[in-house]
């Protein structure tokens, strides 16, 4: 496990906020370097296309400011370089890597149920991006309530159900260090062995599955991510490459 903060990162950290990605977004230009917002307790927060994103206290709730220089498409990758972390980070602190696995596009699973989510929010003007906010809530203690939820969604989860109880303090050093590590490997090498390491972890590869756009629906096999980090859906249709939906087993 990761016993000091990684070089190069700063950190903020509140009693409580609005939403950290809202926290972000009012601070982006006054930071000099990739900085981590954390927060105790959040009153707004929110998730992938405005919904609402419970966060009960003892549960971990960051957002990630960075100052990216690459295309807008580059950039995005990174939401896969966030999930890959919190998989070394959950394996860190628990030791049980056969527990977790990558939902596309931004979610990690524990036994199959959701555990922690991933949101991206971008800044900038002509065609160049100024800041990138990588927003992330994981269920160390707690999980919110099923009325909280879609009806077909992944049902929640915590890490309490492997008998372990984390900090976190604790979890925002592990994952900090985990991404620092993969964030150099993906500046580096790019997104090639990124998306191989994802791969390998990734749920219901191979399987069928339903990918739901805001104006269509996919169903068949999950034929894996291409070098766009887009899904790609084997269907009766042909082969479908998709770069947002809702993904459902």
């Amino acid at each position: 496990m990761s016993t000091k903060w990684p070089e190069g990162y700063g950190l903020i950290t509140l009693d409580s906020v609005d939403s950290t990605m809202l926290e972000a977004n009012r601070r982006a230009a006054t930071l000099a370097g990739p900085t981590w917002i954390i927060a105790k307790d959040q009153t707004a927060a929110h998730g992938r296309r405005g919904r609402a994103w419970a966060n009960p206290k003892g549960n971990f709730a960051g957002t990630l400011v960075l100052q990216p220089r690459e295309a807008p498409e580059t950039v995005a990758l990174r939401s896969f370089v966030a999930a890959l972390a919190l998989f070394d980070a959950c394996v860190a602190l628990t030791g049980r890597a056969d527990a977790f696995s990558l939902k596309w596009p931004n979610d990690v699973l524990l036994h199959g149920g959701k555990l922690a989510g991933i949101l991206l929010a971008s800044a900038g003007q002509g065609g160049r991006l100024d800041s990138l906010a990588i927003g992330i809530g994981v269920n160390l203690r707690d999980t919110p309530s099923a009325s909280d939820l879609e009806s077909t969604a992944v049902g929640p989860t915590s890490l309490q159900t492997l008998g372990v109880a984390i900090e976190p303090d604790d979890f925002a050093l592990e994952l900090a260090s985990a991404y620092a590590r993969r964030e150099l490997e993906f500046t580096t090498y790019g997104f090639g062995p990124i998306r191989e390491a994802w791969l390998a972890k990734a749920a219901r590869l191979g399987e069928v599955i339903t990918a739901r756009t805001v104006r269509e629906e996919y169903t068949g096999s999950f034929d894996g991510v291409d070098a766009s980090g887009n899904l790609i859906l084997r269907t009766s249709k042909g082969t479908q490459a998709i770069a947002a939906a809702d993904v459902y087993f």
